[in-house]
This record gives structure tokens, sequence and C-alpha cells, in this order.
């Protein structure tokens, strides 16, 4: 499960379909309606709030948001009808995220998508700081203590639009002698 801490417009067409997805189920976790990823460290940021419930759906709102502006019909019924039968949800207290929990995913994200849409790459290296969901407000701080951690090049280790893999194939490695 990756709920991005980052805008969803960073997201190429099967990263936005699989946020979708992945916050419909953490809504149905957050709901109590199944046993699975109860404890999954994704969700910790929510039940902190004091609306874990409105929290999720504050978030798949505005997933859905940028799914309709690029056209896409996704299912709105999914929500639960609580944020949806009152119009506009009540705005809940933004979830503070770390500048250095940013900095991780979108290092995440550009090594998905240079594999996967150098485009949608392109347009996550244009800015020089990512925004956040609408959901989350930057705060100062290293990555989250419940992200488990992968090793990624920092976004500075690469050219716009370059894949980890030109960049790797651009400075081999020294070779090293034995004896």
């Amino acid at each position: 499960m990756r709920l991005w801490s980052l805008h969803p417009s960073y997201l190429d067409p099967r990263g936005i379909v699989a946020l979708w997805r992945e916050a419909l189920l953490a809504q149905a976790v957050l709901a109590g309606r199944t046993k699975g990823y109860r404890h999954h460290p994704q969700l910790e940021r929510f039940r902190r709030t004091p609306d874990p419930s409105g929290a999720i759906r504050t978030y798949l709102l505005a997933v859905l948001e940028e799914a309709r502006r690029r056209g896409y019909s996704f299912d709105e019924r999914r929500i639960d009808a609580l944020a949806l039968s009152r119009g506009a949800p009540a705005e809940p207290v933004p979830i503070e995220v770390t500048a250095g929990q940013l900095d991780y995913e979108c290092r995440l994200l550009a090594a998905k998508l240079a594999a996967r849409d150098p485009d949608a790459l392109a347009a996550l290296d244009r800015g020089s700081e990512v925004r956040p969901h609408p959901l989350f407000r930057r705060v100062a701080g290293e990555t989250e203590p419940w992200e488990r951690v992968k090793t990624l090049p920092s976004r500075d280790q690469r050219a716009p639009g370059e894949s980890k893999q030109a960049a790797a194939t651009d400075n081999p490695p020294r070779a090293t002698r034995r004896g």
C-alpha cells in the first residue's frame, strides 16, 4: 500500500489508478470493514487525526478531483457516503508531513516513473520543491518514522528525465584491484 504524500498530479496513469484502489482499501481498513492491512504503517498518520475516516475521505476526494481533471471516470460512490451526502466535507485539520518524507517519496516515484513514464518523470523533475497532497502540510523534518525506507538515488544524482539505468551506465564503477 502506498498512500502518496505527494500531490496526485505527479502520478502517471498507472500510479493514479493504483492510488485510487489503495486509498479505497485504506478507507475500508479505517472503517473496520476488512481484516487485512489493519497494521499497515501508511495508516498511522490517518489514525492520529481526530477523524481518521474523514481524513481518508478528504484524501480520496483530492484523488478523485485529479482523476476528473484528466478525464477519468472513477466512481465517486466508492467514497463513503458521509462525505458525499453533505456535499463538500468539513475540512479536516491538515496532516503534517515532513520535508524529508516528501523528498523520499519524490525519489521513490522518480524511480518508478523512470521505468514506465518518462513524460511524467520530466514533470516531477521540473520543480525544485514538490507539492504535497492537499490534505498534507509540509513541516521540517526527516523521513517519517513509519516509512519503510529503501535505498534510492537522491534527486540531484541524475539529470531531469534521466533514468537510474542511464545514470548508472554513464558513470560505470571503477575497477578495483584484487590482490
